[in-house]
């Protein structure tokens, strides 16, 4: 069995990642599917993802490919995350990772609902839901935000509690009608940080996508991760993709997939075709947004964390900002009150790599000229006194 050191694991991330100076890509599109897939969950991450990654972007280059282009689309799949795809991966995601989520959207909507008192079968009361709002939208073809959906479908129009604090209301339908494919994210009426998007019947936005049978959409898509994340184990995909180990196991069996050893004593997974040794790629640093898919992409993470997770992961397992040195995580960046991009080290770093996180934070200051980037995801190491 071939075996792959932690080092050549990193070697692989610079490259496949676009983060190396000499893979960087060209475009958003690019940047994207170097990445199988970009967090959306906060809007400024998929800009910042491709800043880090596209030589000279301009935020205008995001929107093009989000909303004039739509070579990219905004959808909601694994473990109920909302993701940016490539538009041609839609027909993998729709019937694979976005309808298991359906299901397990559906039965807790109509639980919810009969819970609630709103109407004795909450699978009734969601189809009809479902088809008043695909109606309204029907009559509106550049969409509608949701407050005007709420208008348009007094049904819908509620609140309902599912635990002491918390509740849902309107956006719960529409979150299950992107999970089917039906309607999705289309125009932002808001700044590029924030999220506004205007509901758009699918067929309206893009050419529907035919899809794939869930097994064979699940499968393209462990083979779109392992190029991106390779080697990675059957506890990452299963992670990643949540789904069930079977389903995995049977998408790693029909890409042939090479078990290969790894510095931790498990096993990882490459393609076939997959299988050379990457060379080091030389030095390189980069600063990374919260929730950006390096981080992000496997379950177990120490070959680039080392002893940092508990300080740069809130409570939930999401990733704050991150500062990165040939493929390790040396700590975190935030913004001062002034705007400037600031890095909070971790850890010694050599006096080369640290002017060039300087000179990568004075580039992604000069960029966001002026805008300051929130998030509900701070890790423990951003909410440190900027000093």
């Amino acid at each position: 069995m071939r075996h792959v050191t932690d080092a050549e694991r990193r070697a692989r991330l610079a490259v496949r990642h676009a983060l190396a100076p000499a893979h960087r890509v060209a475009s958003p599109e690019a940047a994207t599917r170097a990445m199988t897939v970009l967090h959306a969950t906060e809007p400024a991450t998929v800009h910042l993802s491709c800043w880090a990654r596209v030589p000279g972007l301009r935020t205008t280059d995001v929107e093009r490919a989000l909303t004039v282009d739509r070579t990219l689309v905004k959808q909601l799949a694994m473990r109920r995350t909302l993701f940016v795809f490539p538009r041609d991966l839609l027909p993998a995601a729709l019937p694979s990772a976005s309808a298991r989520v359906a299901r397990t959207e559906r039965a807790a909507i109509a639980k919810d609902v009969v819970k609630a008192g709103l109407a004795a079968d909450g699978d009734a009361w969601l189809d009809t839901a479902r088809a008043a709002v695909l109606a309204v939208l029907a009559e509106a073809p550049g969409g509608l935000s949701a407050r005007a959906v709420r208008e348009a479908v007094p049904l819908i129009d509620v609140k309902v509690s599912v635990s002491a604090g918390s509740q849902w209301s309107a956006s719960r339908v529409l979150t299950h009608l992107g999970l089917t494919g039906d309607v999705v994210r289309g125009a932002n009426a808001g700044h590029w940080r924030v999220s506004r998007p205007a509901w758009t019947l699918t067929r309206d936005w893009i050419t529907p996508p035919g899809p794939l049978s869930a097994e064979h959409g699940c499968t393209e898509l462990v083979r779109r991760w392992l190029t991106t994340f390779g080697p990675g184990t059957e506890d990452d995909v299963v992670w990643w993709l949540g789904a069930t180990k079977g389903v995995v196991r049977a998408a790693l069996a029909d890409l042939a997939a090479v078990p290969v050893s790894l510095d931790d004593g498990s096993t990882g997974w490459l393609l076939p075709d997959d299988v050379e040794e990457v060379p080091d790629p030389g030095p390189w640093v980069a600063l990374l947004p919260v929730l950006d898919p390096t981080v992000m992409g496997w379950r177990s993470r120490g070959f680039l964390l080392g002893p940092h997770r508990e300080r740069l992961f809130d409570r939930n397992g999401n990733a704050g900002t991150t500062a990165w040195v040939d493929g390790r995580v040396v700590g975190c960046w935030v913004q001062d009150g002034g705007g400037r991009v600031r890095v909070r080290s971790l850890e010694e770093v050599a006096a080369p790599a640290r002017e060039a996180l300087e000179a990568e934070a004075d580039r992604l200051t000069a960029w966001l000229d002026g805008v300051r980037v929130g998030t509900v995801y701070p890790s423990p190491a951003m909410k440190e006194p900027v000093a």
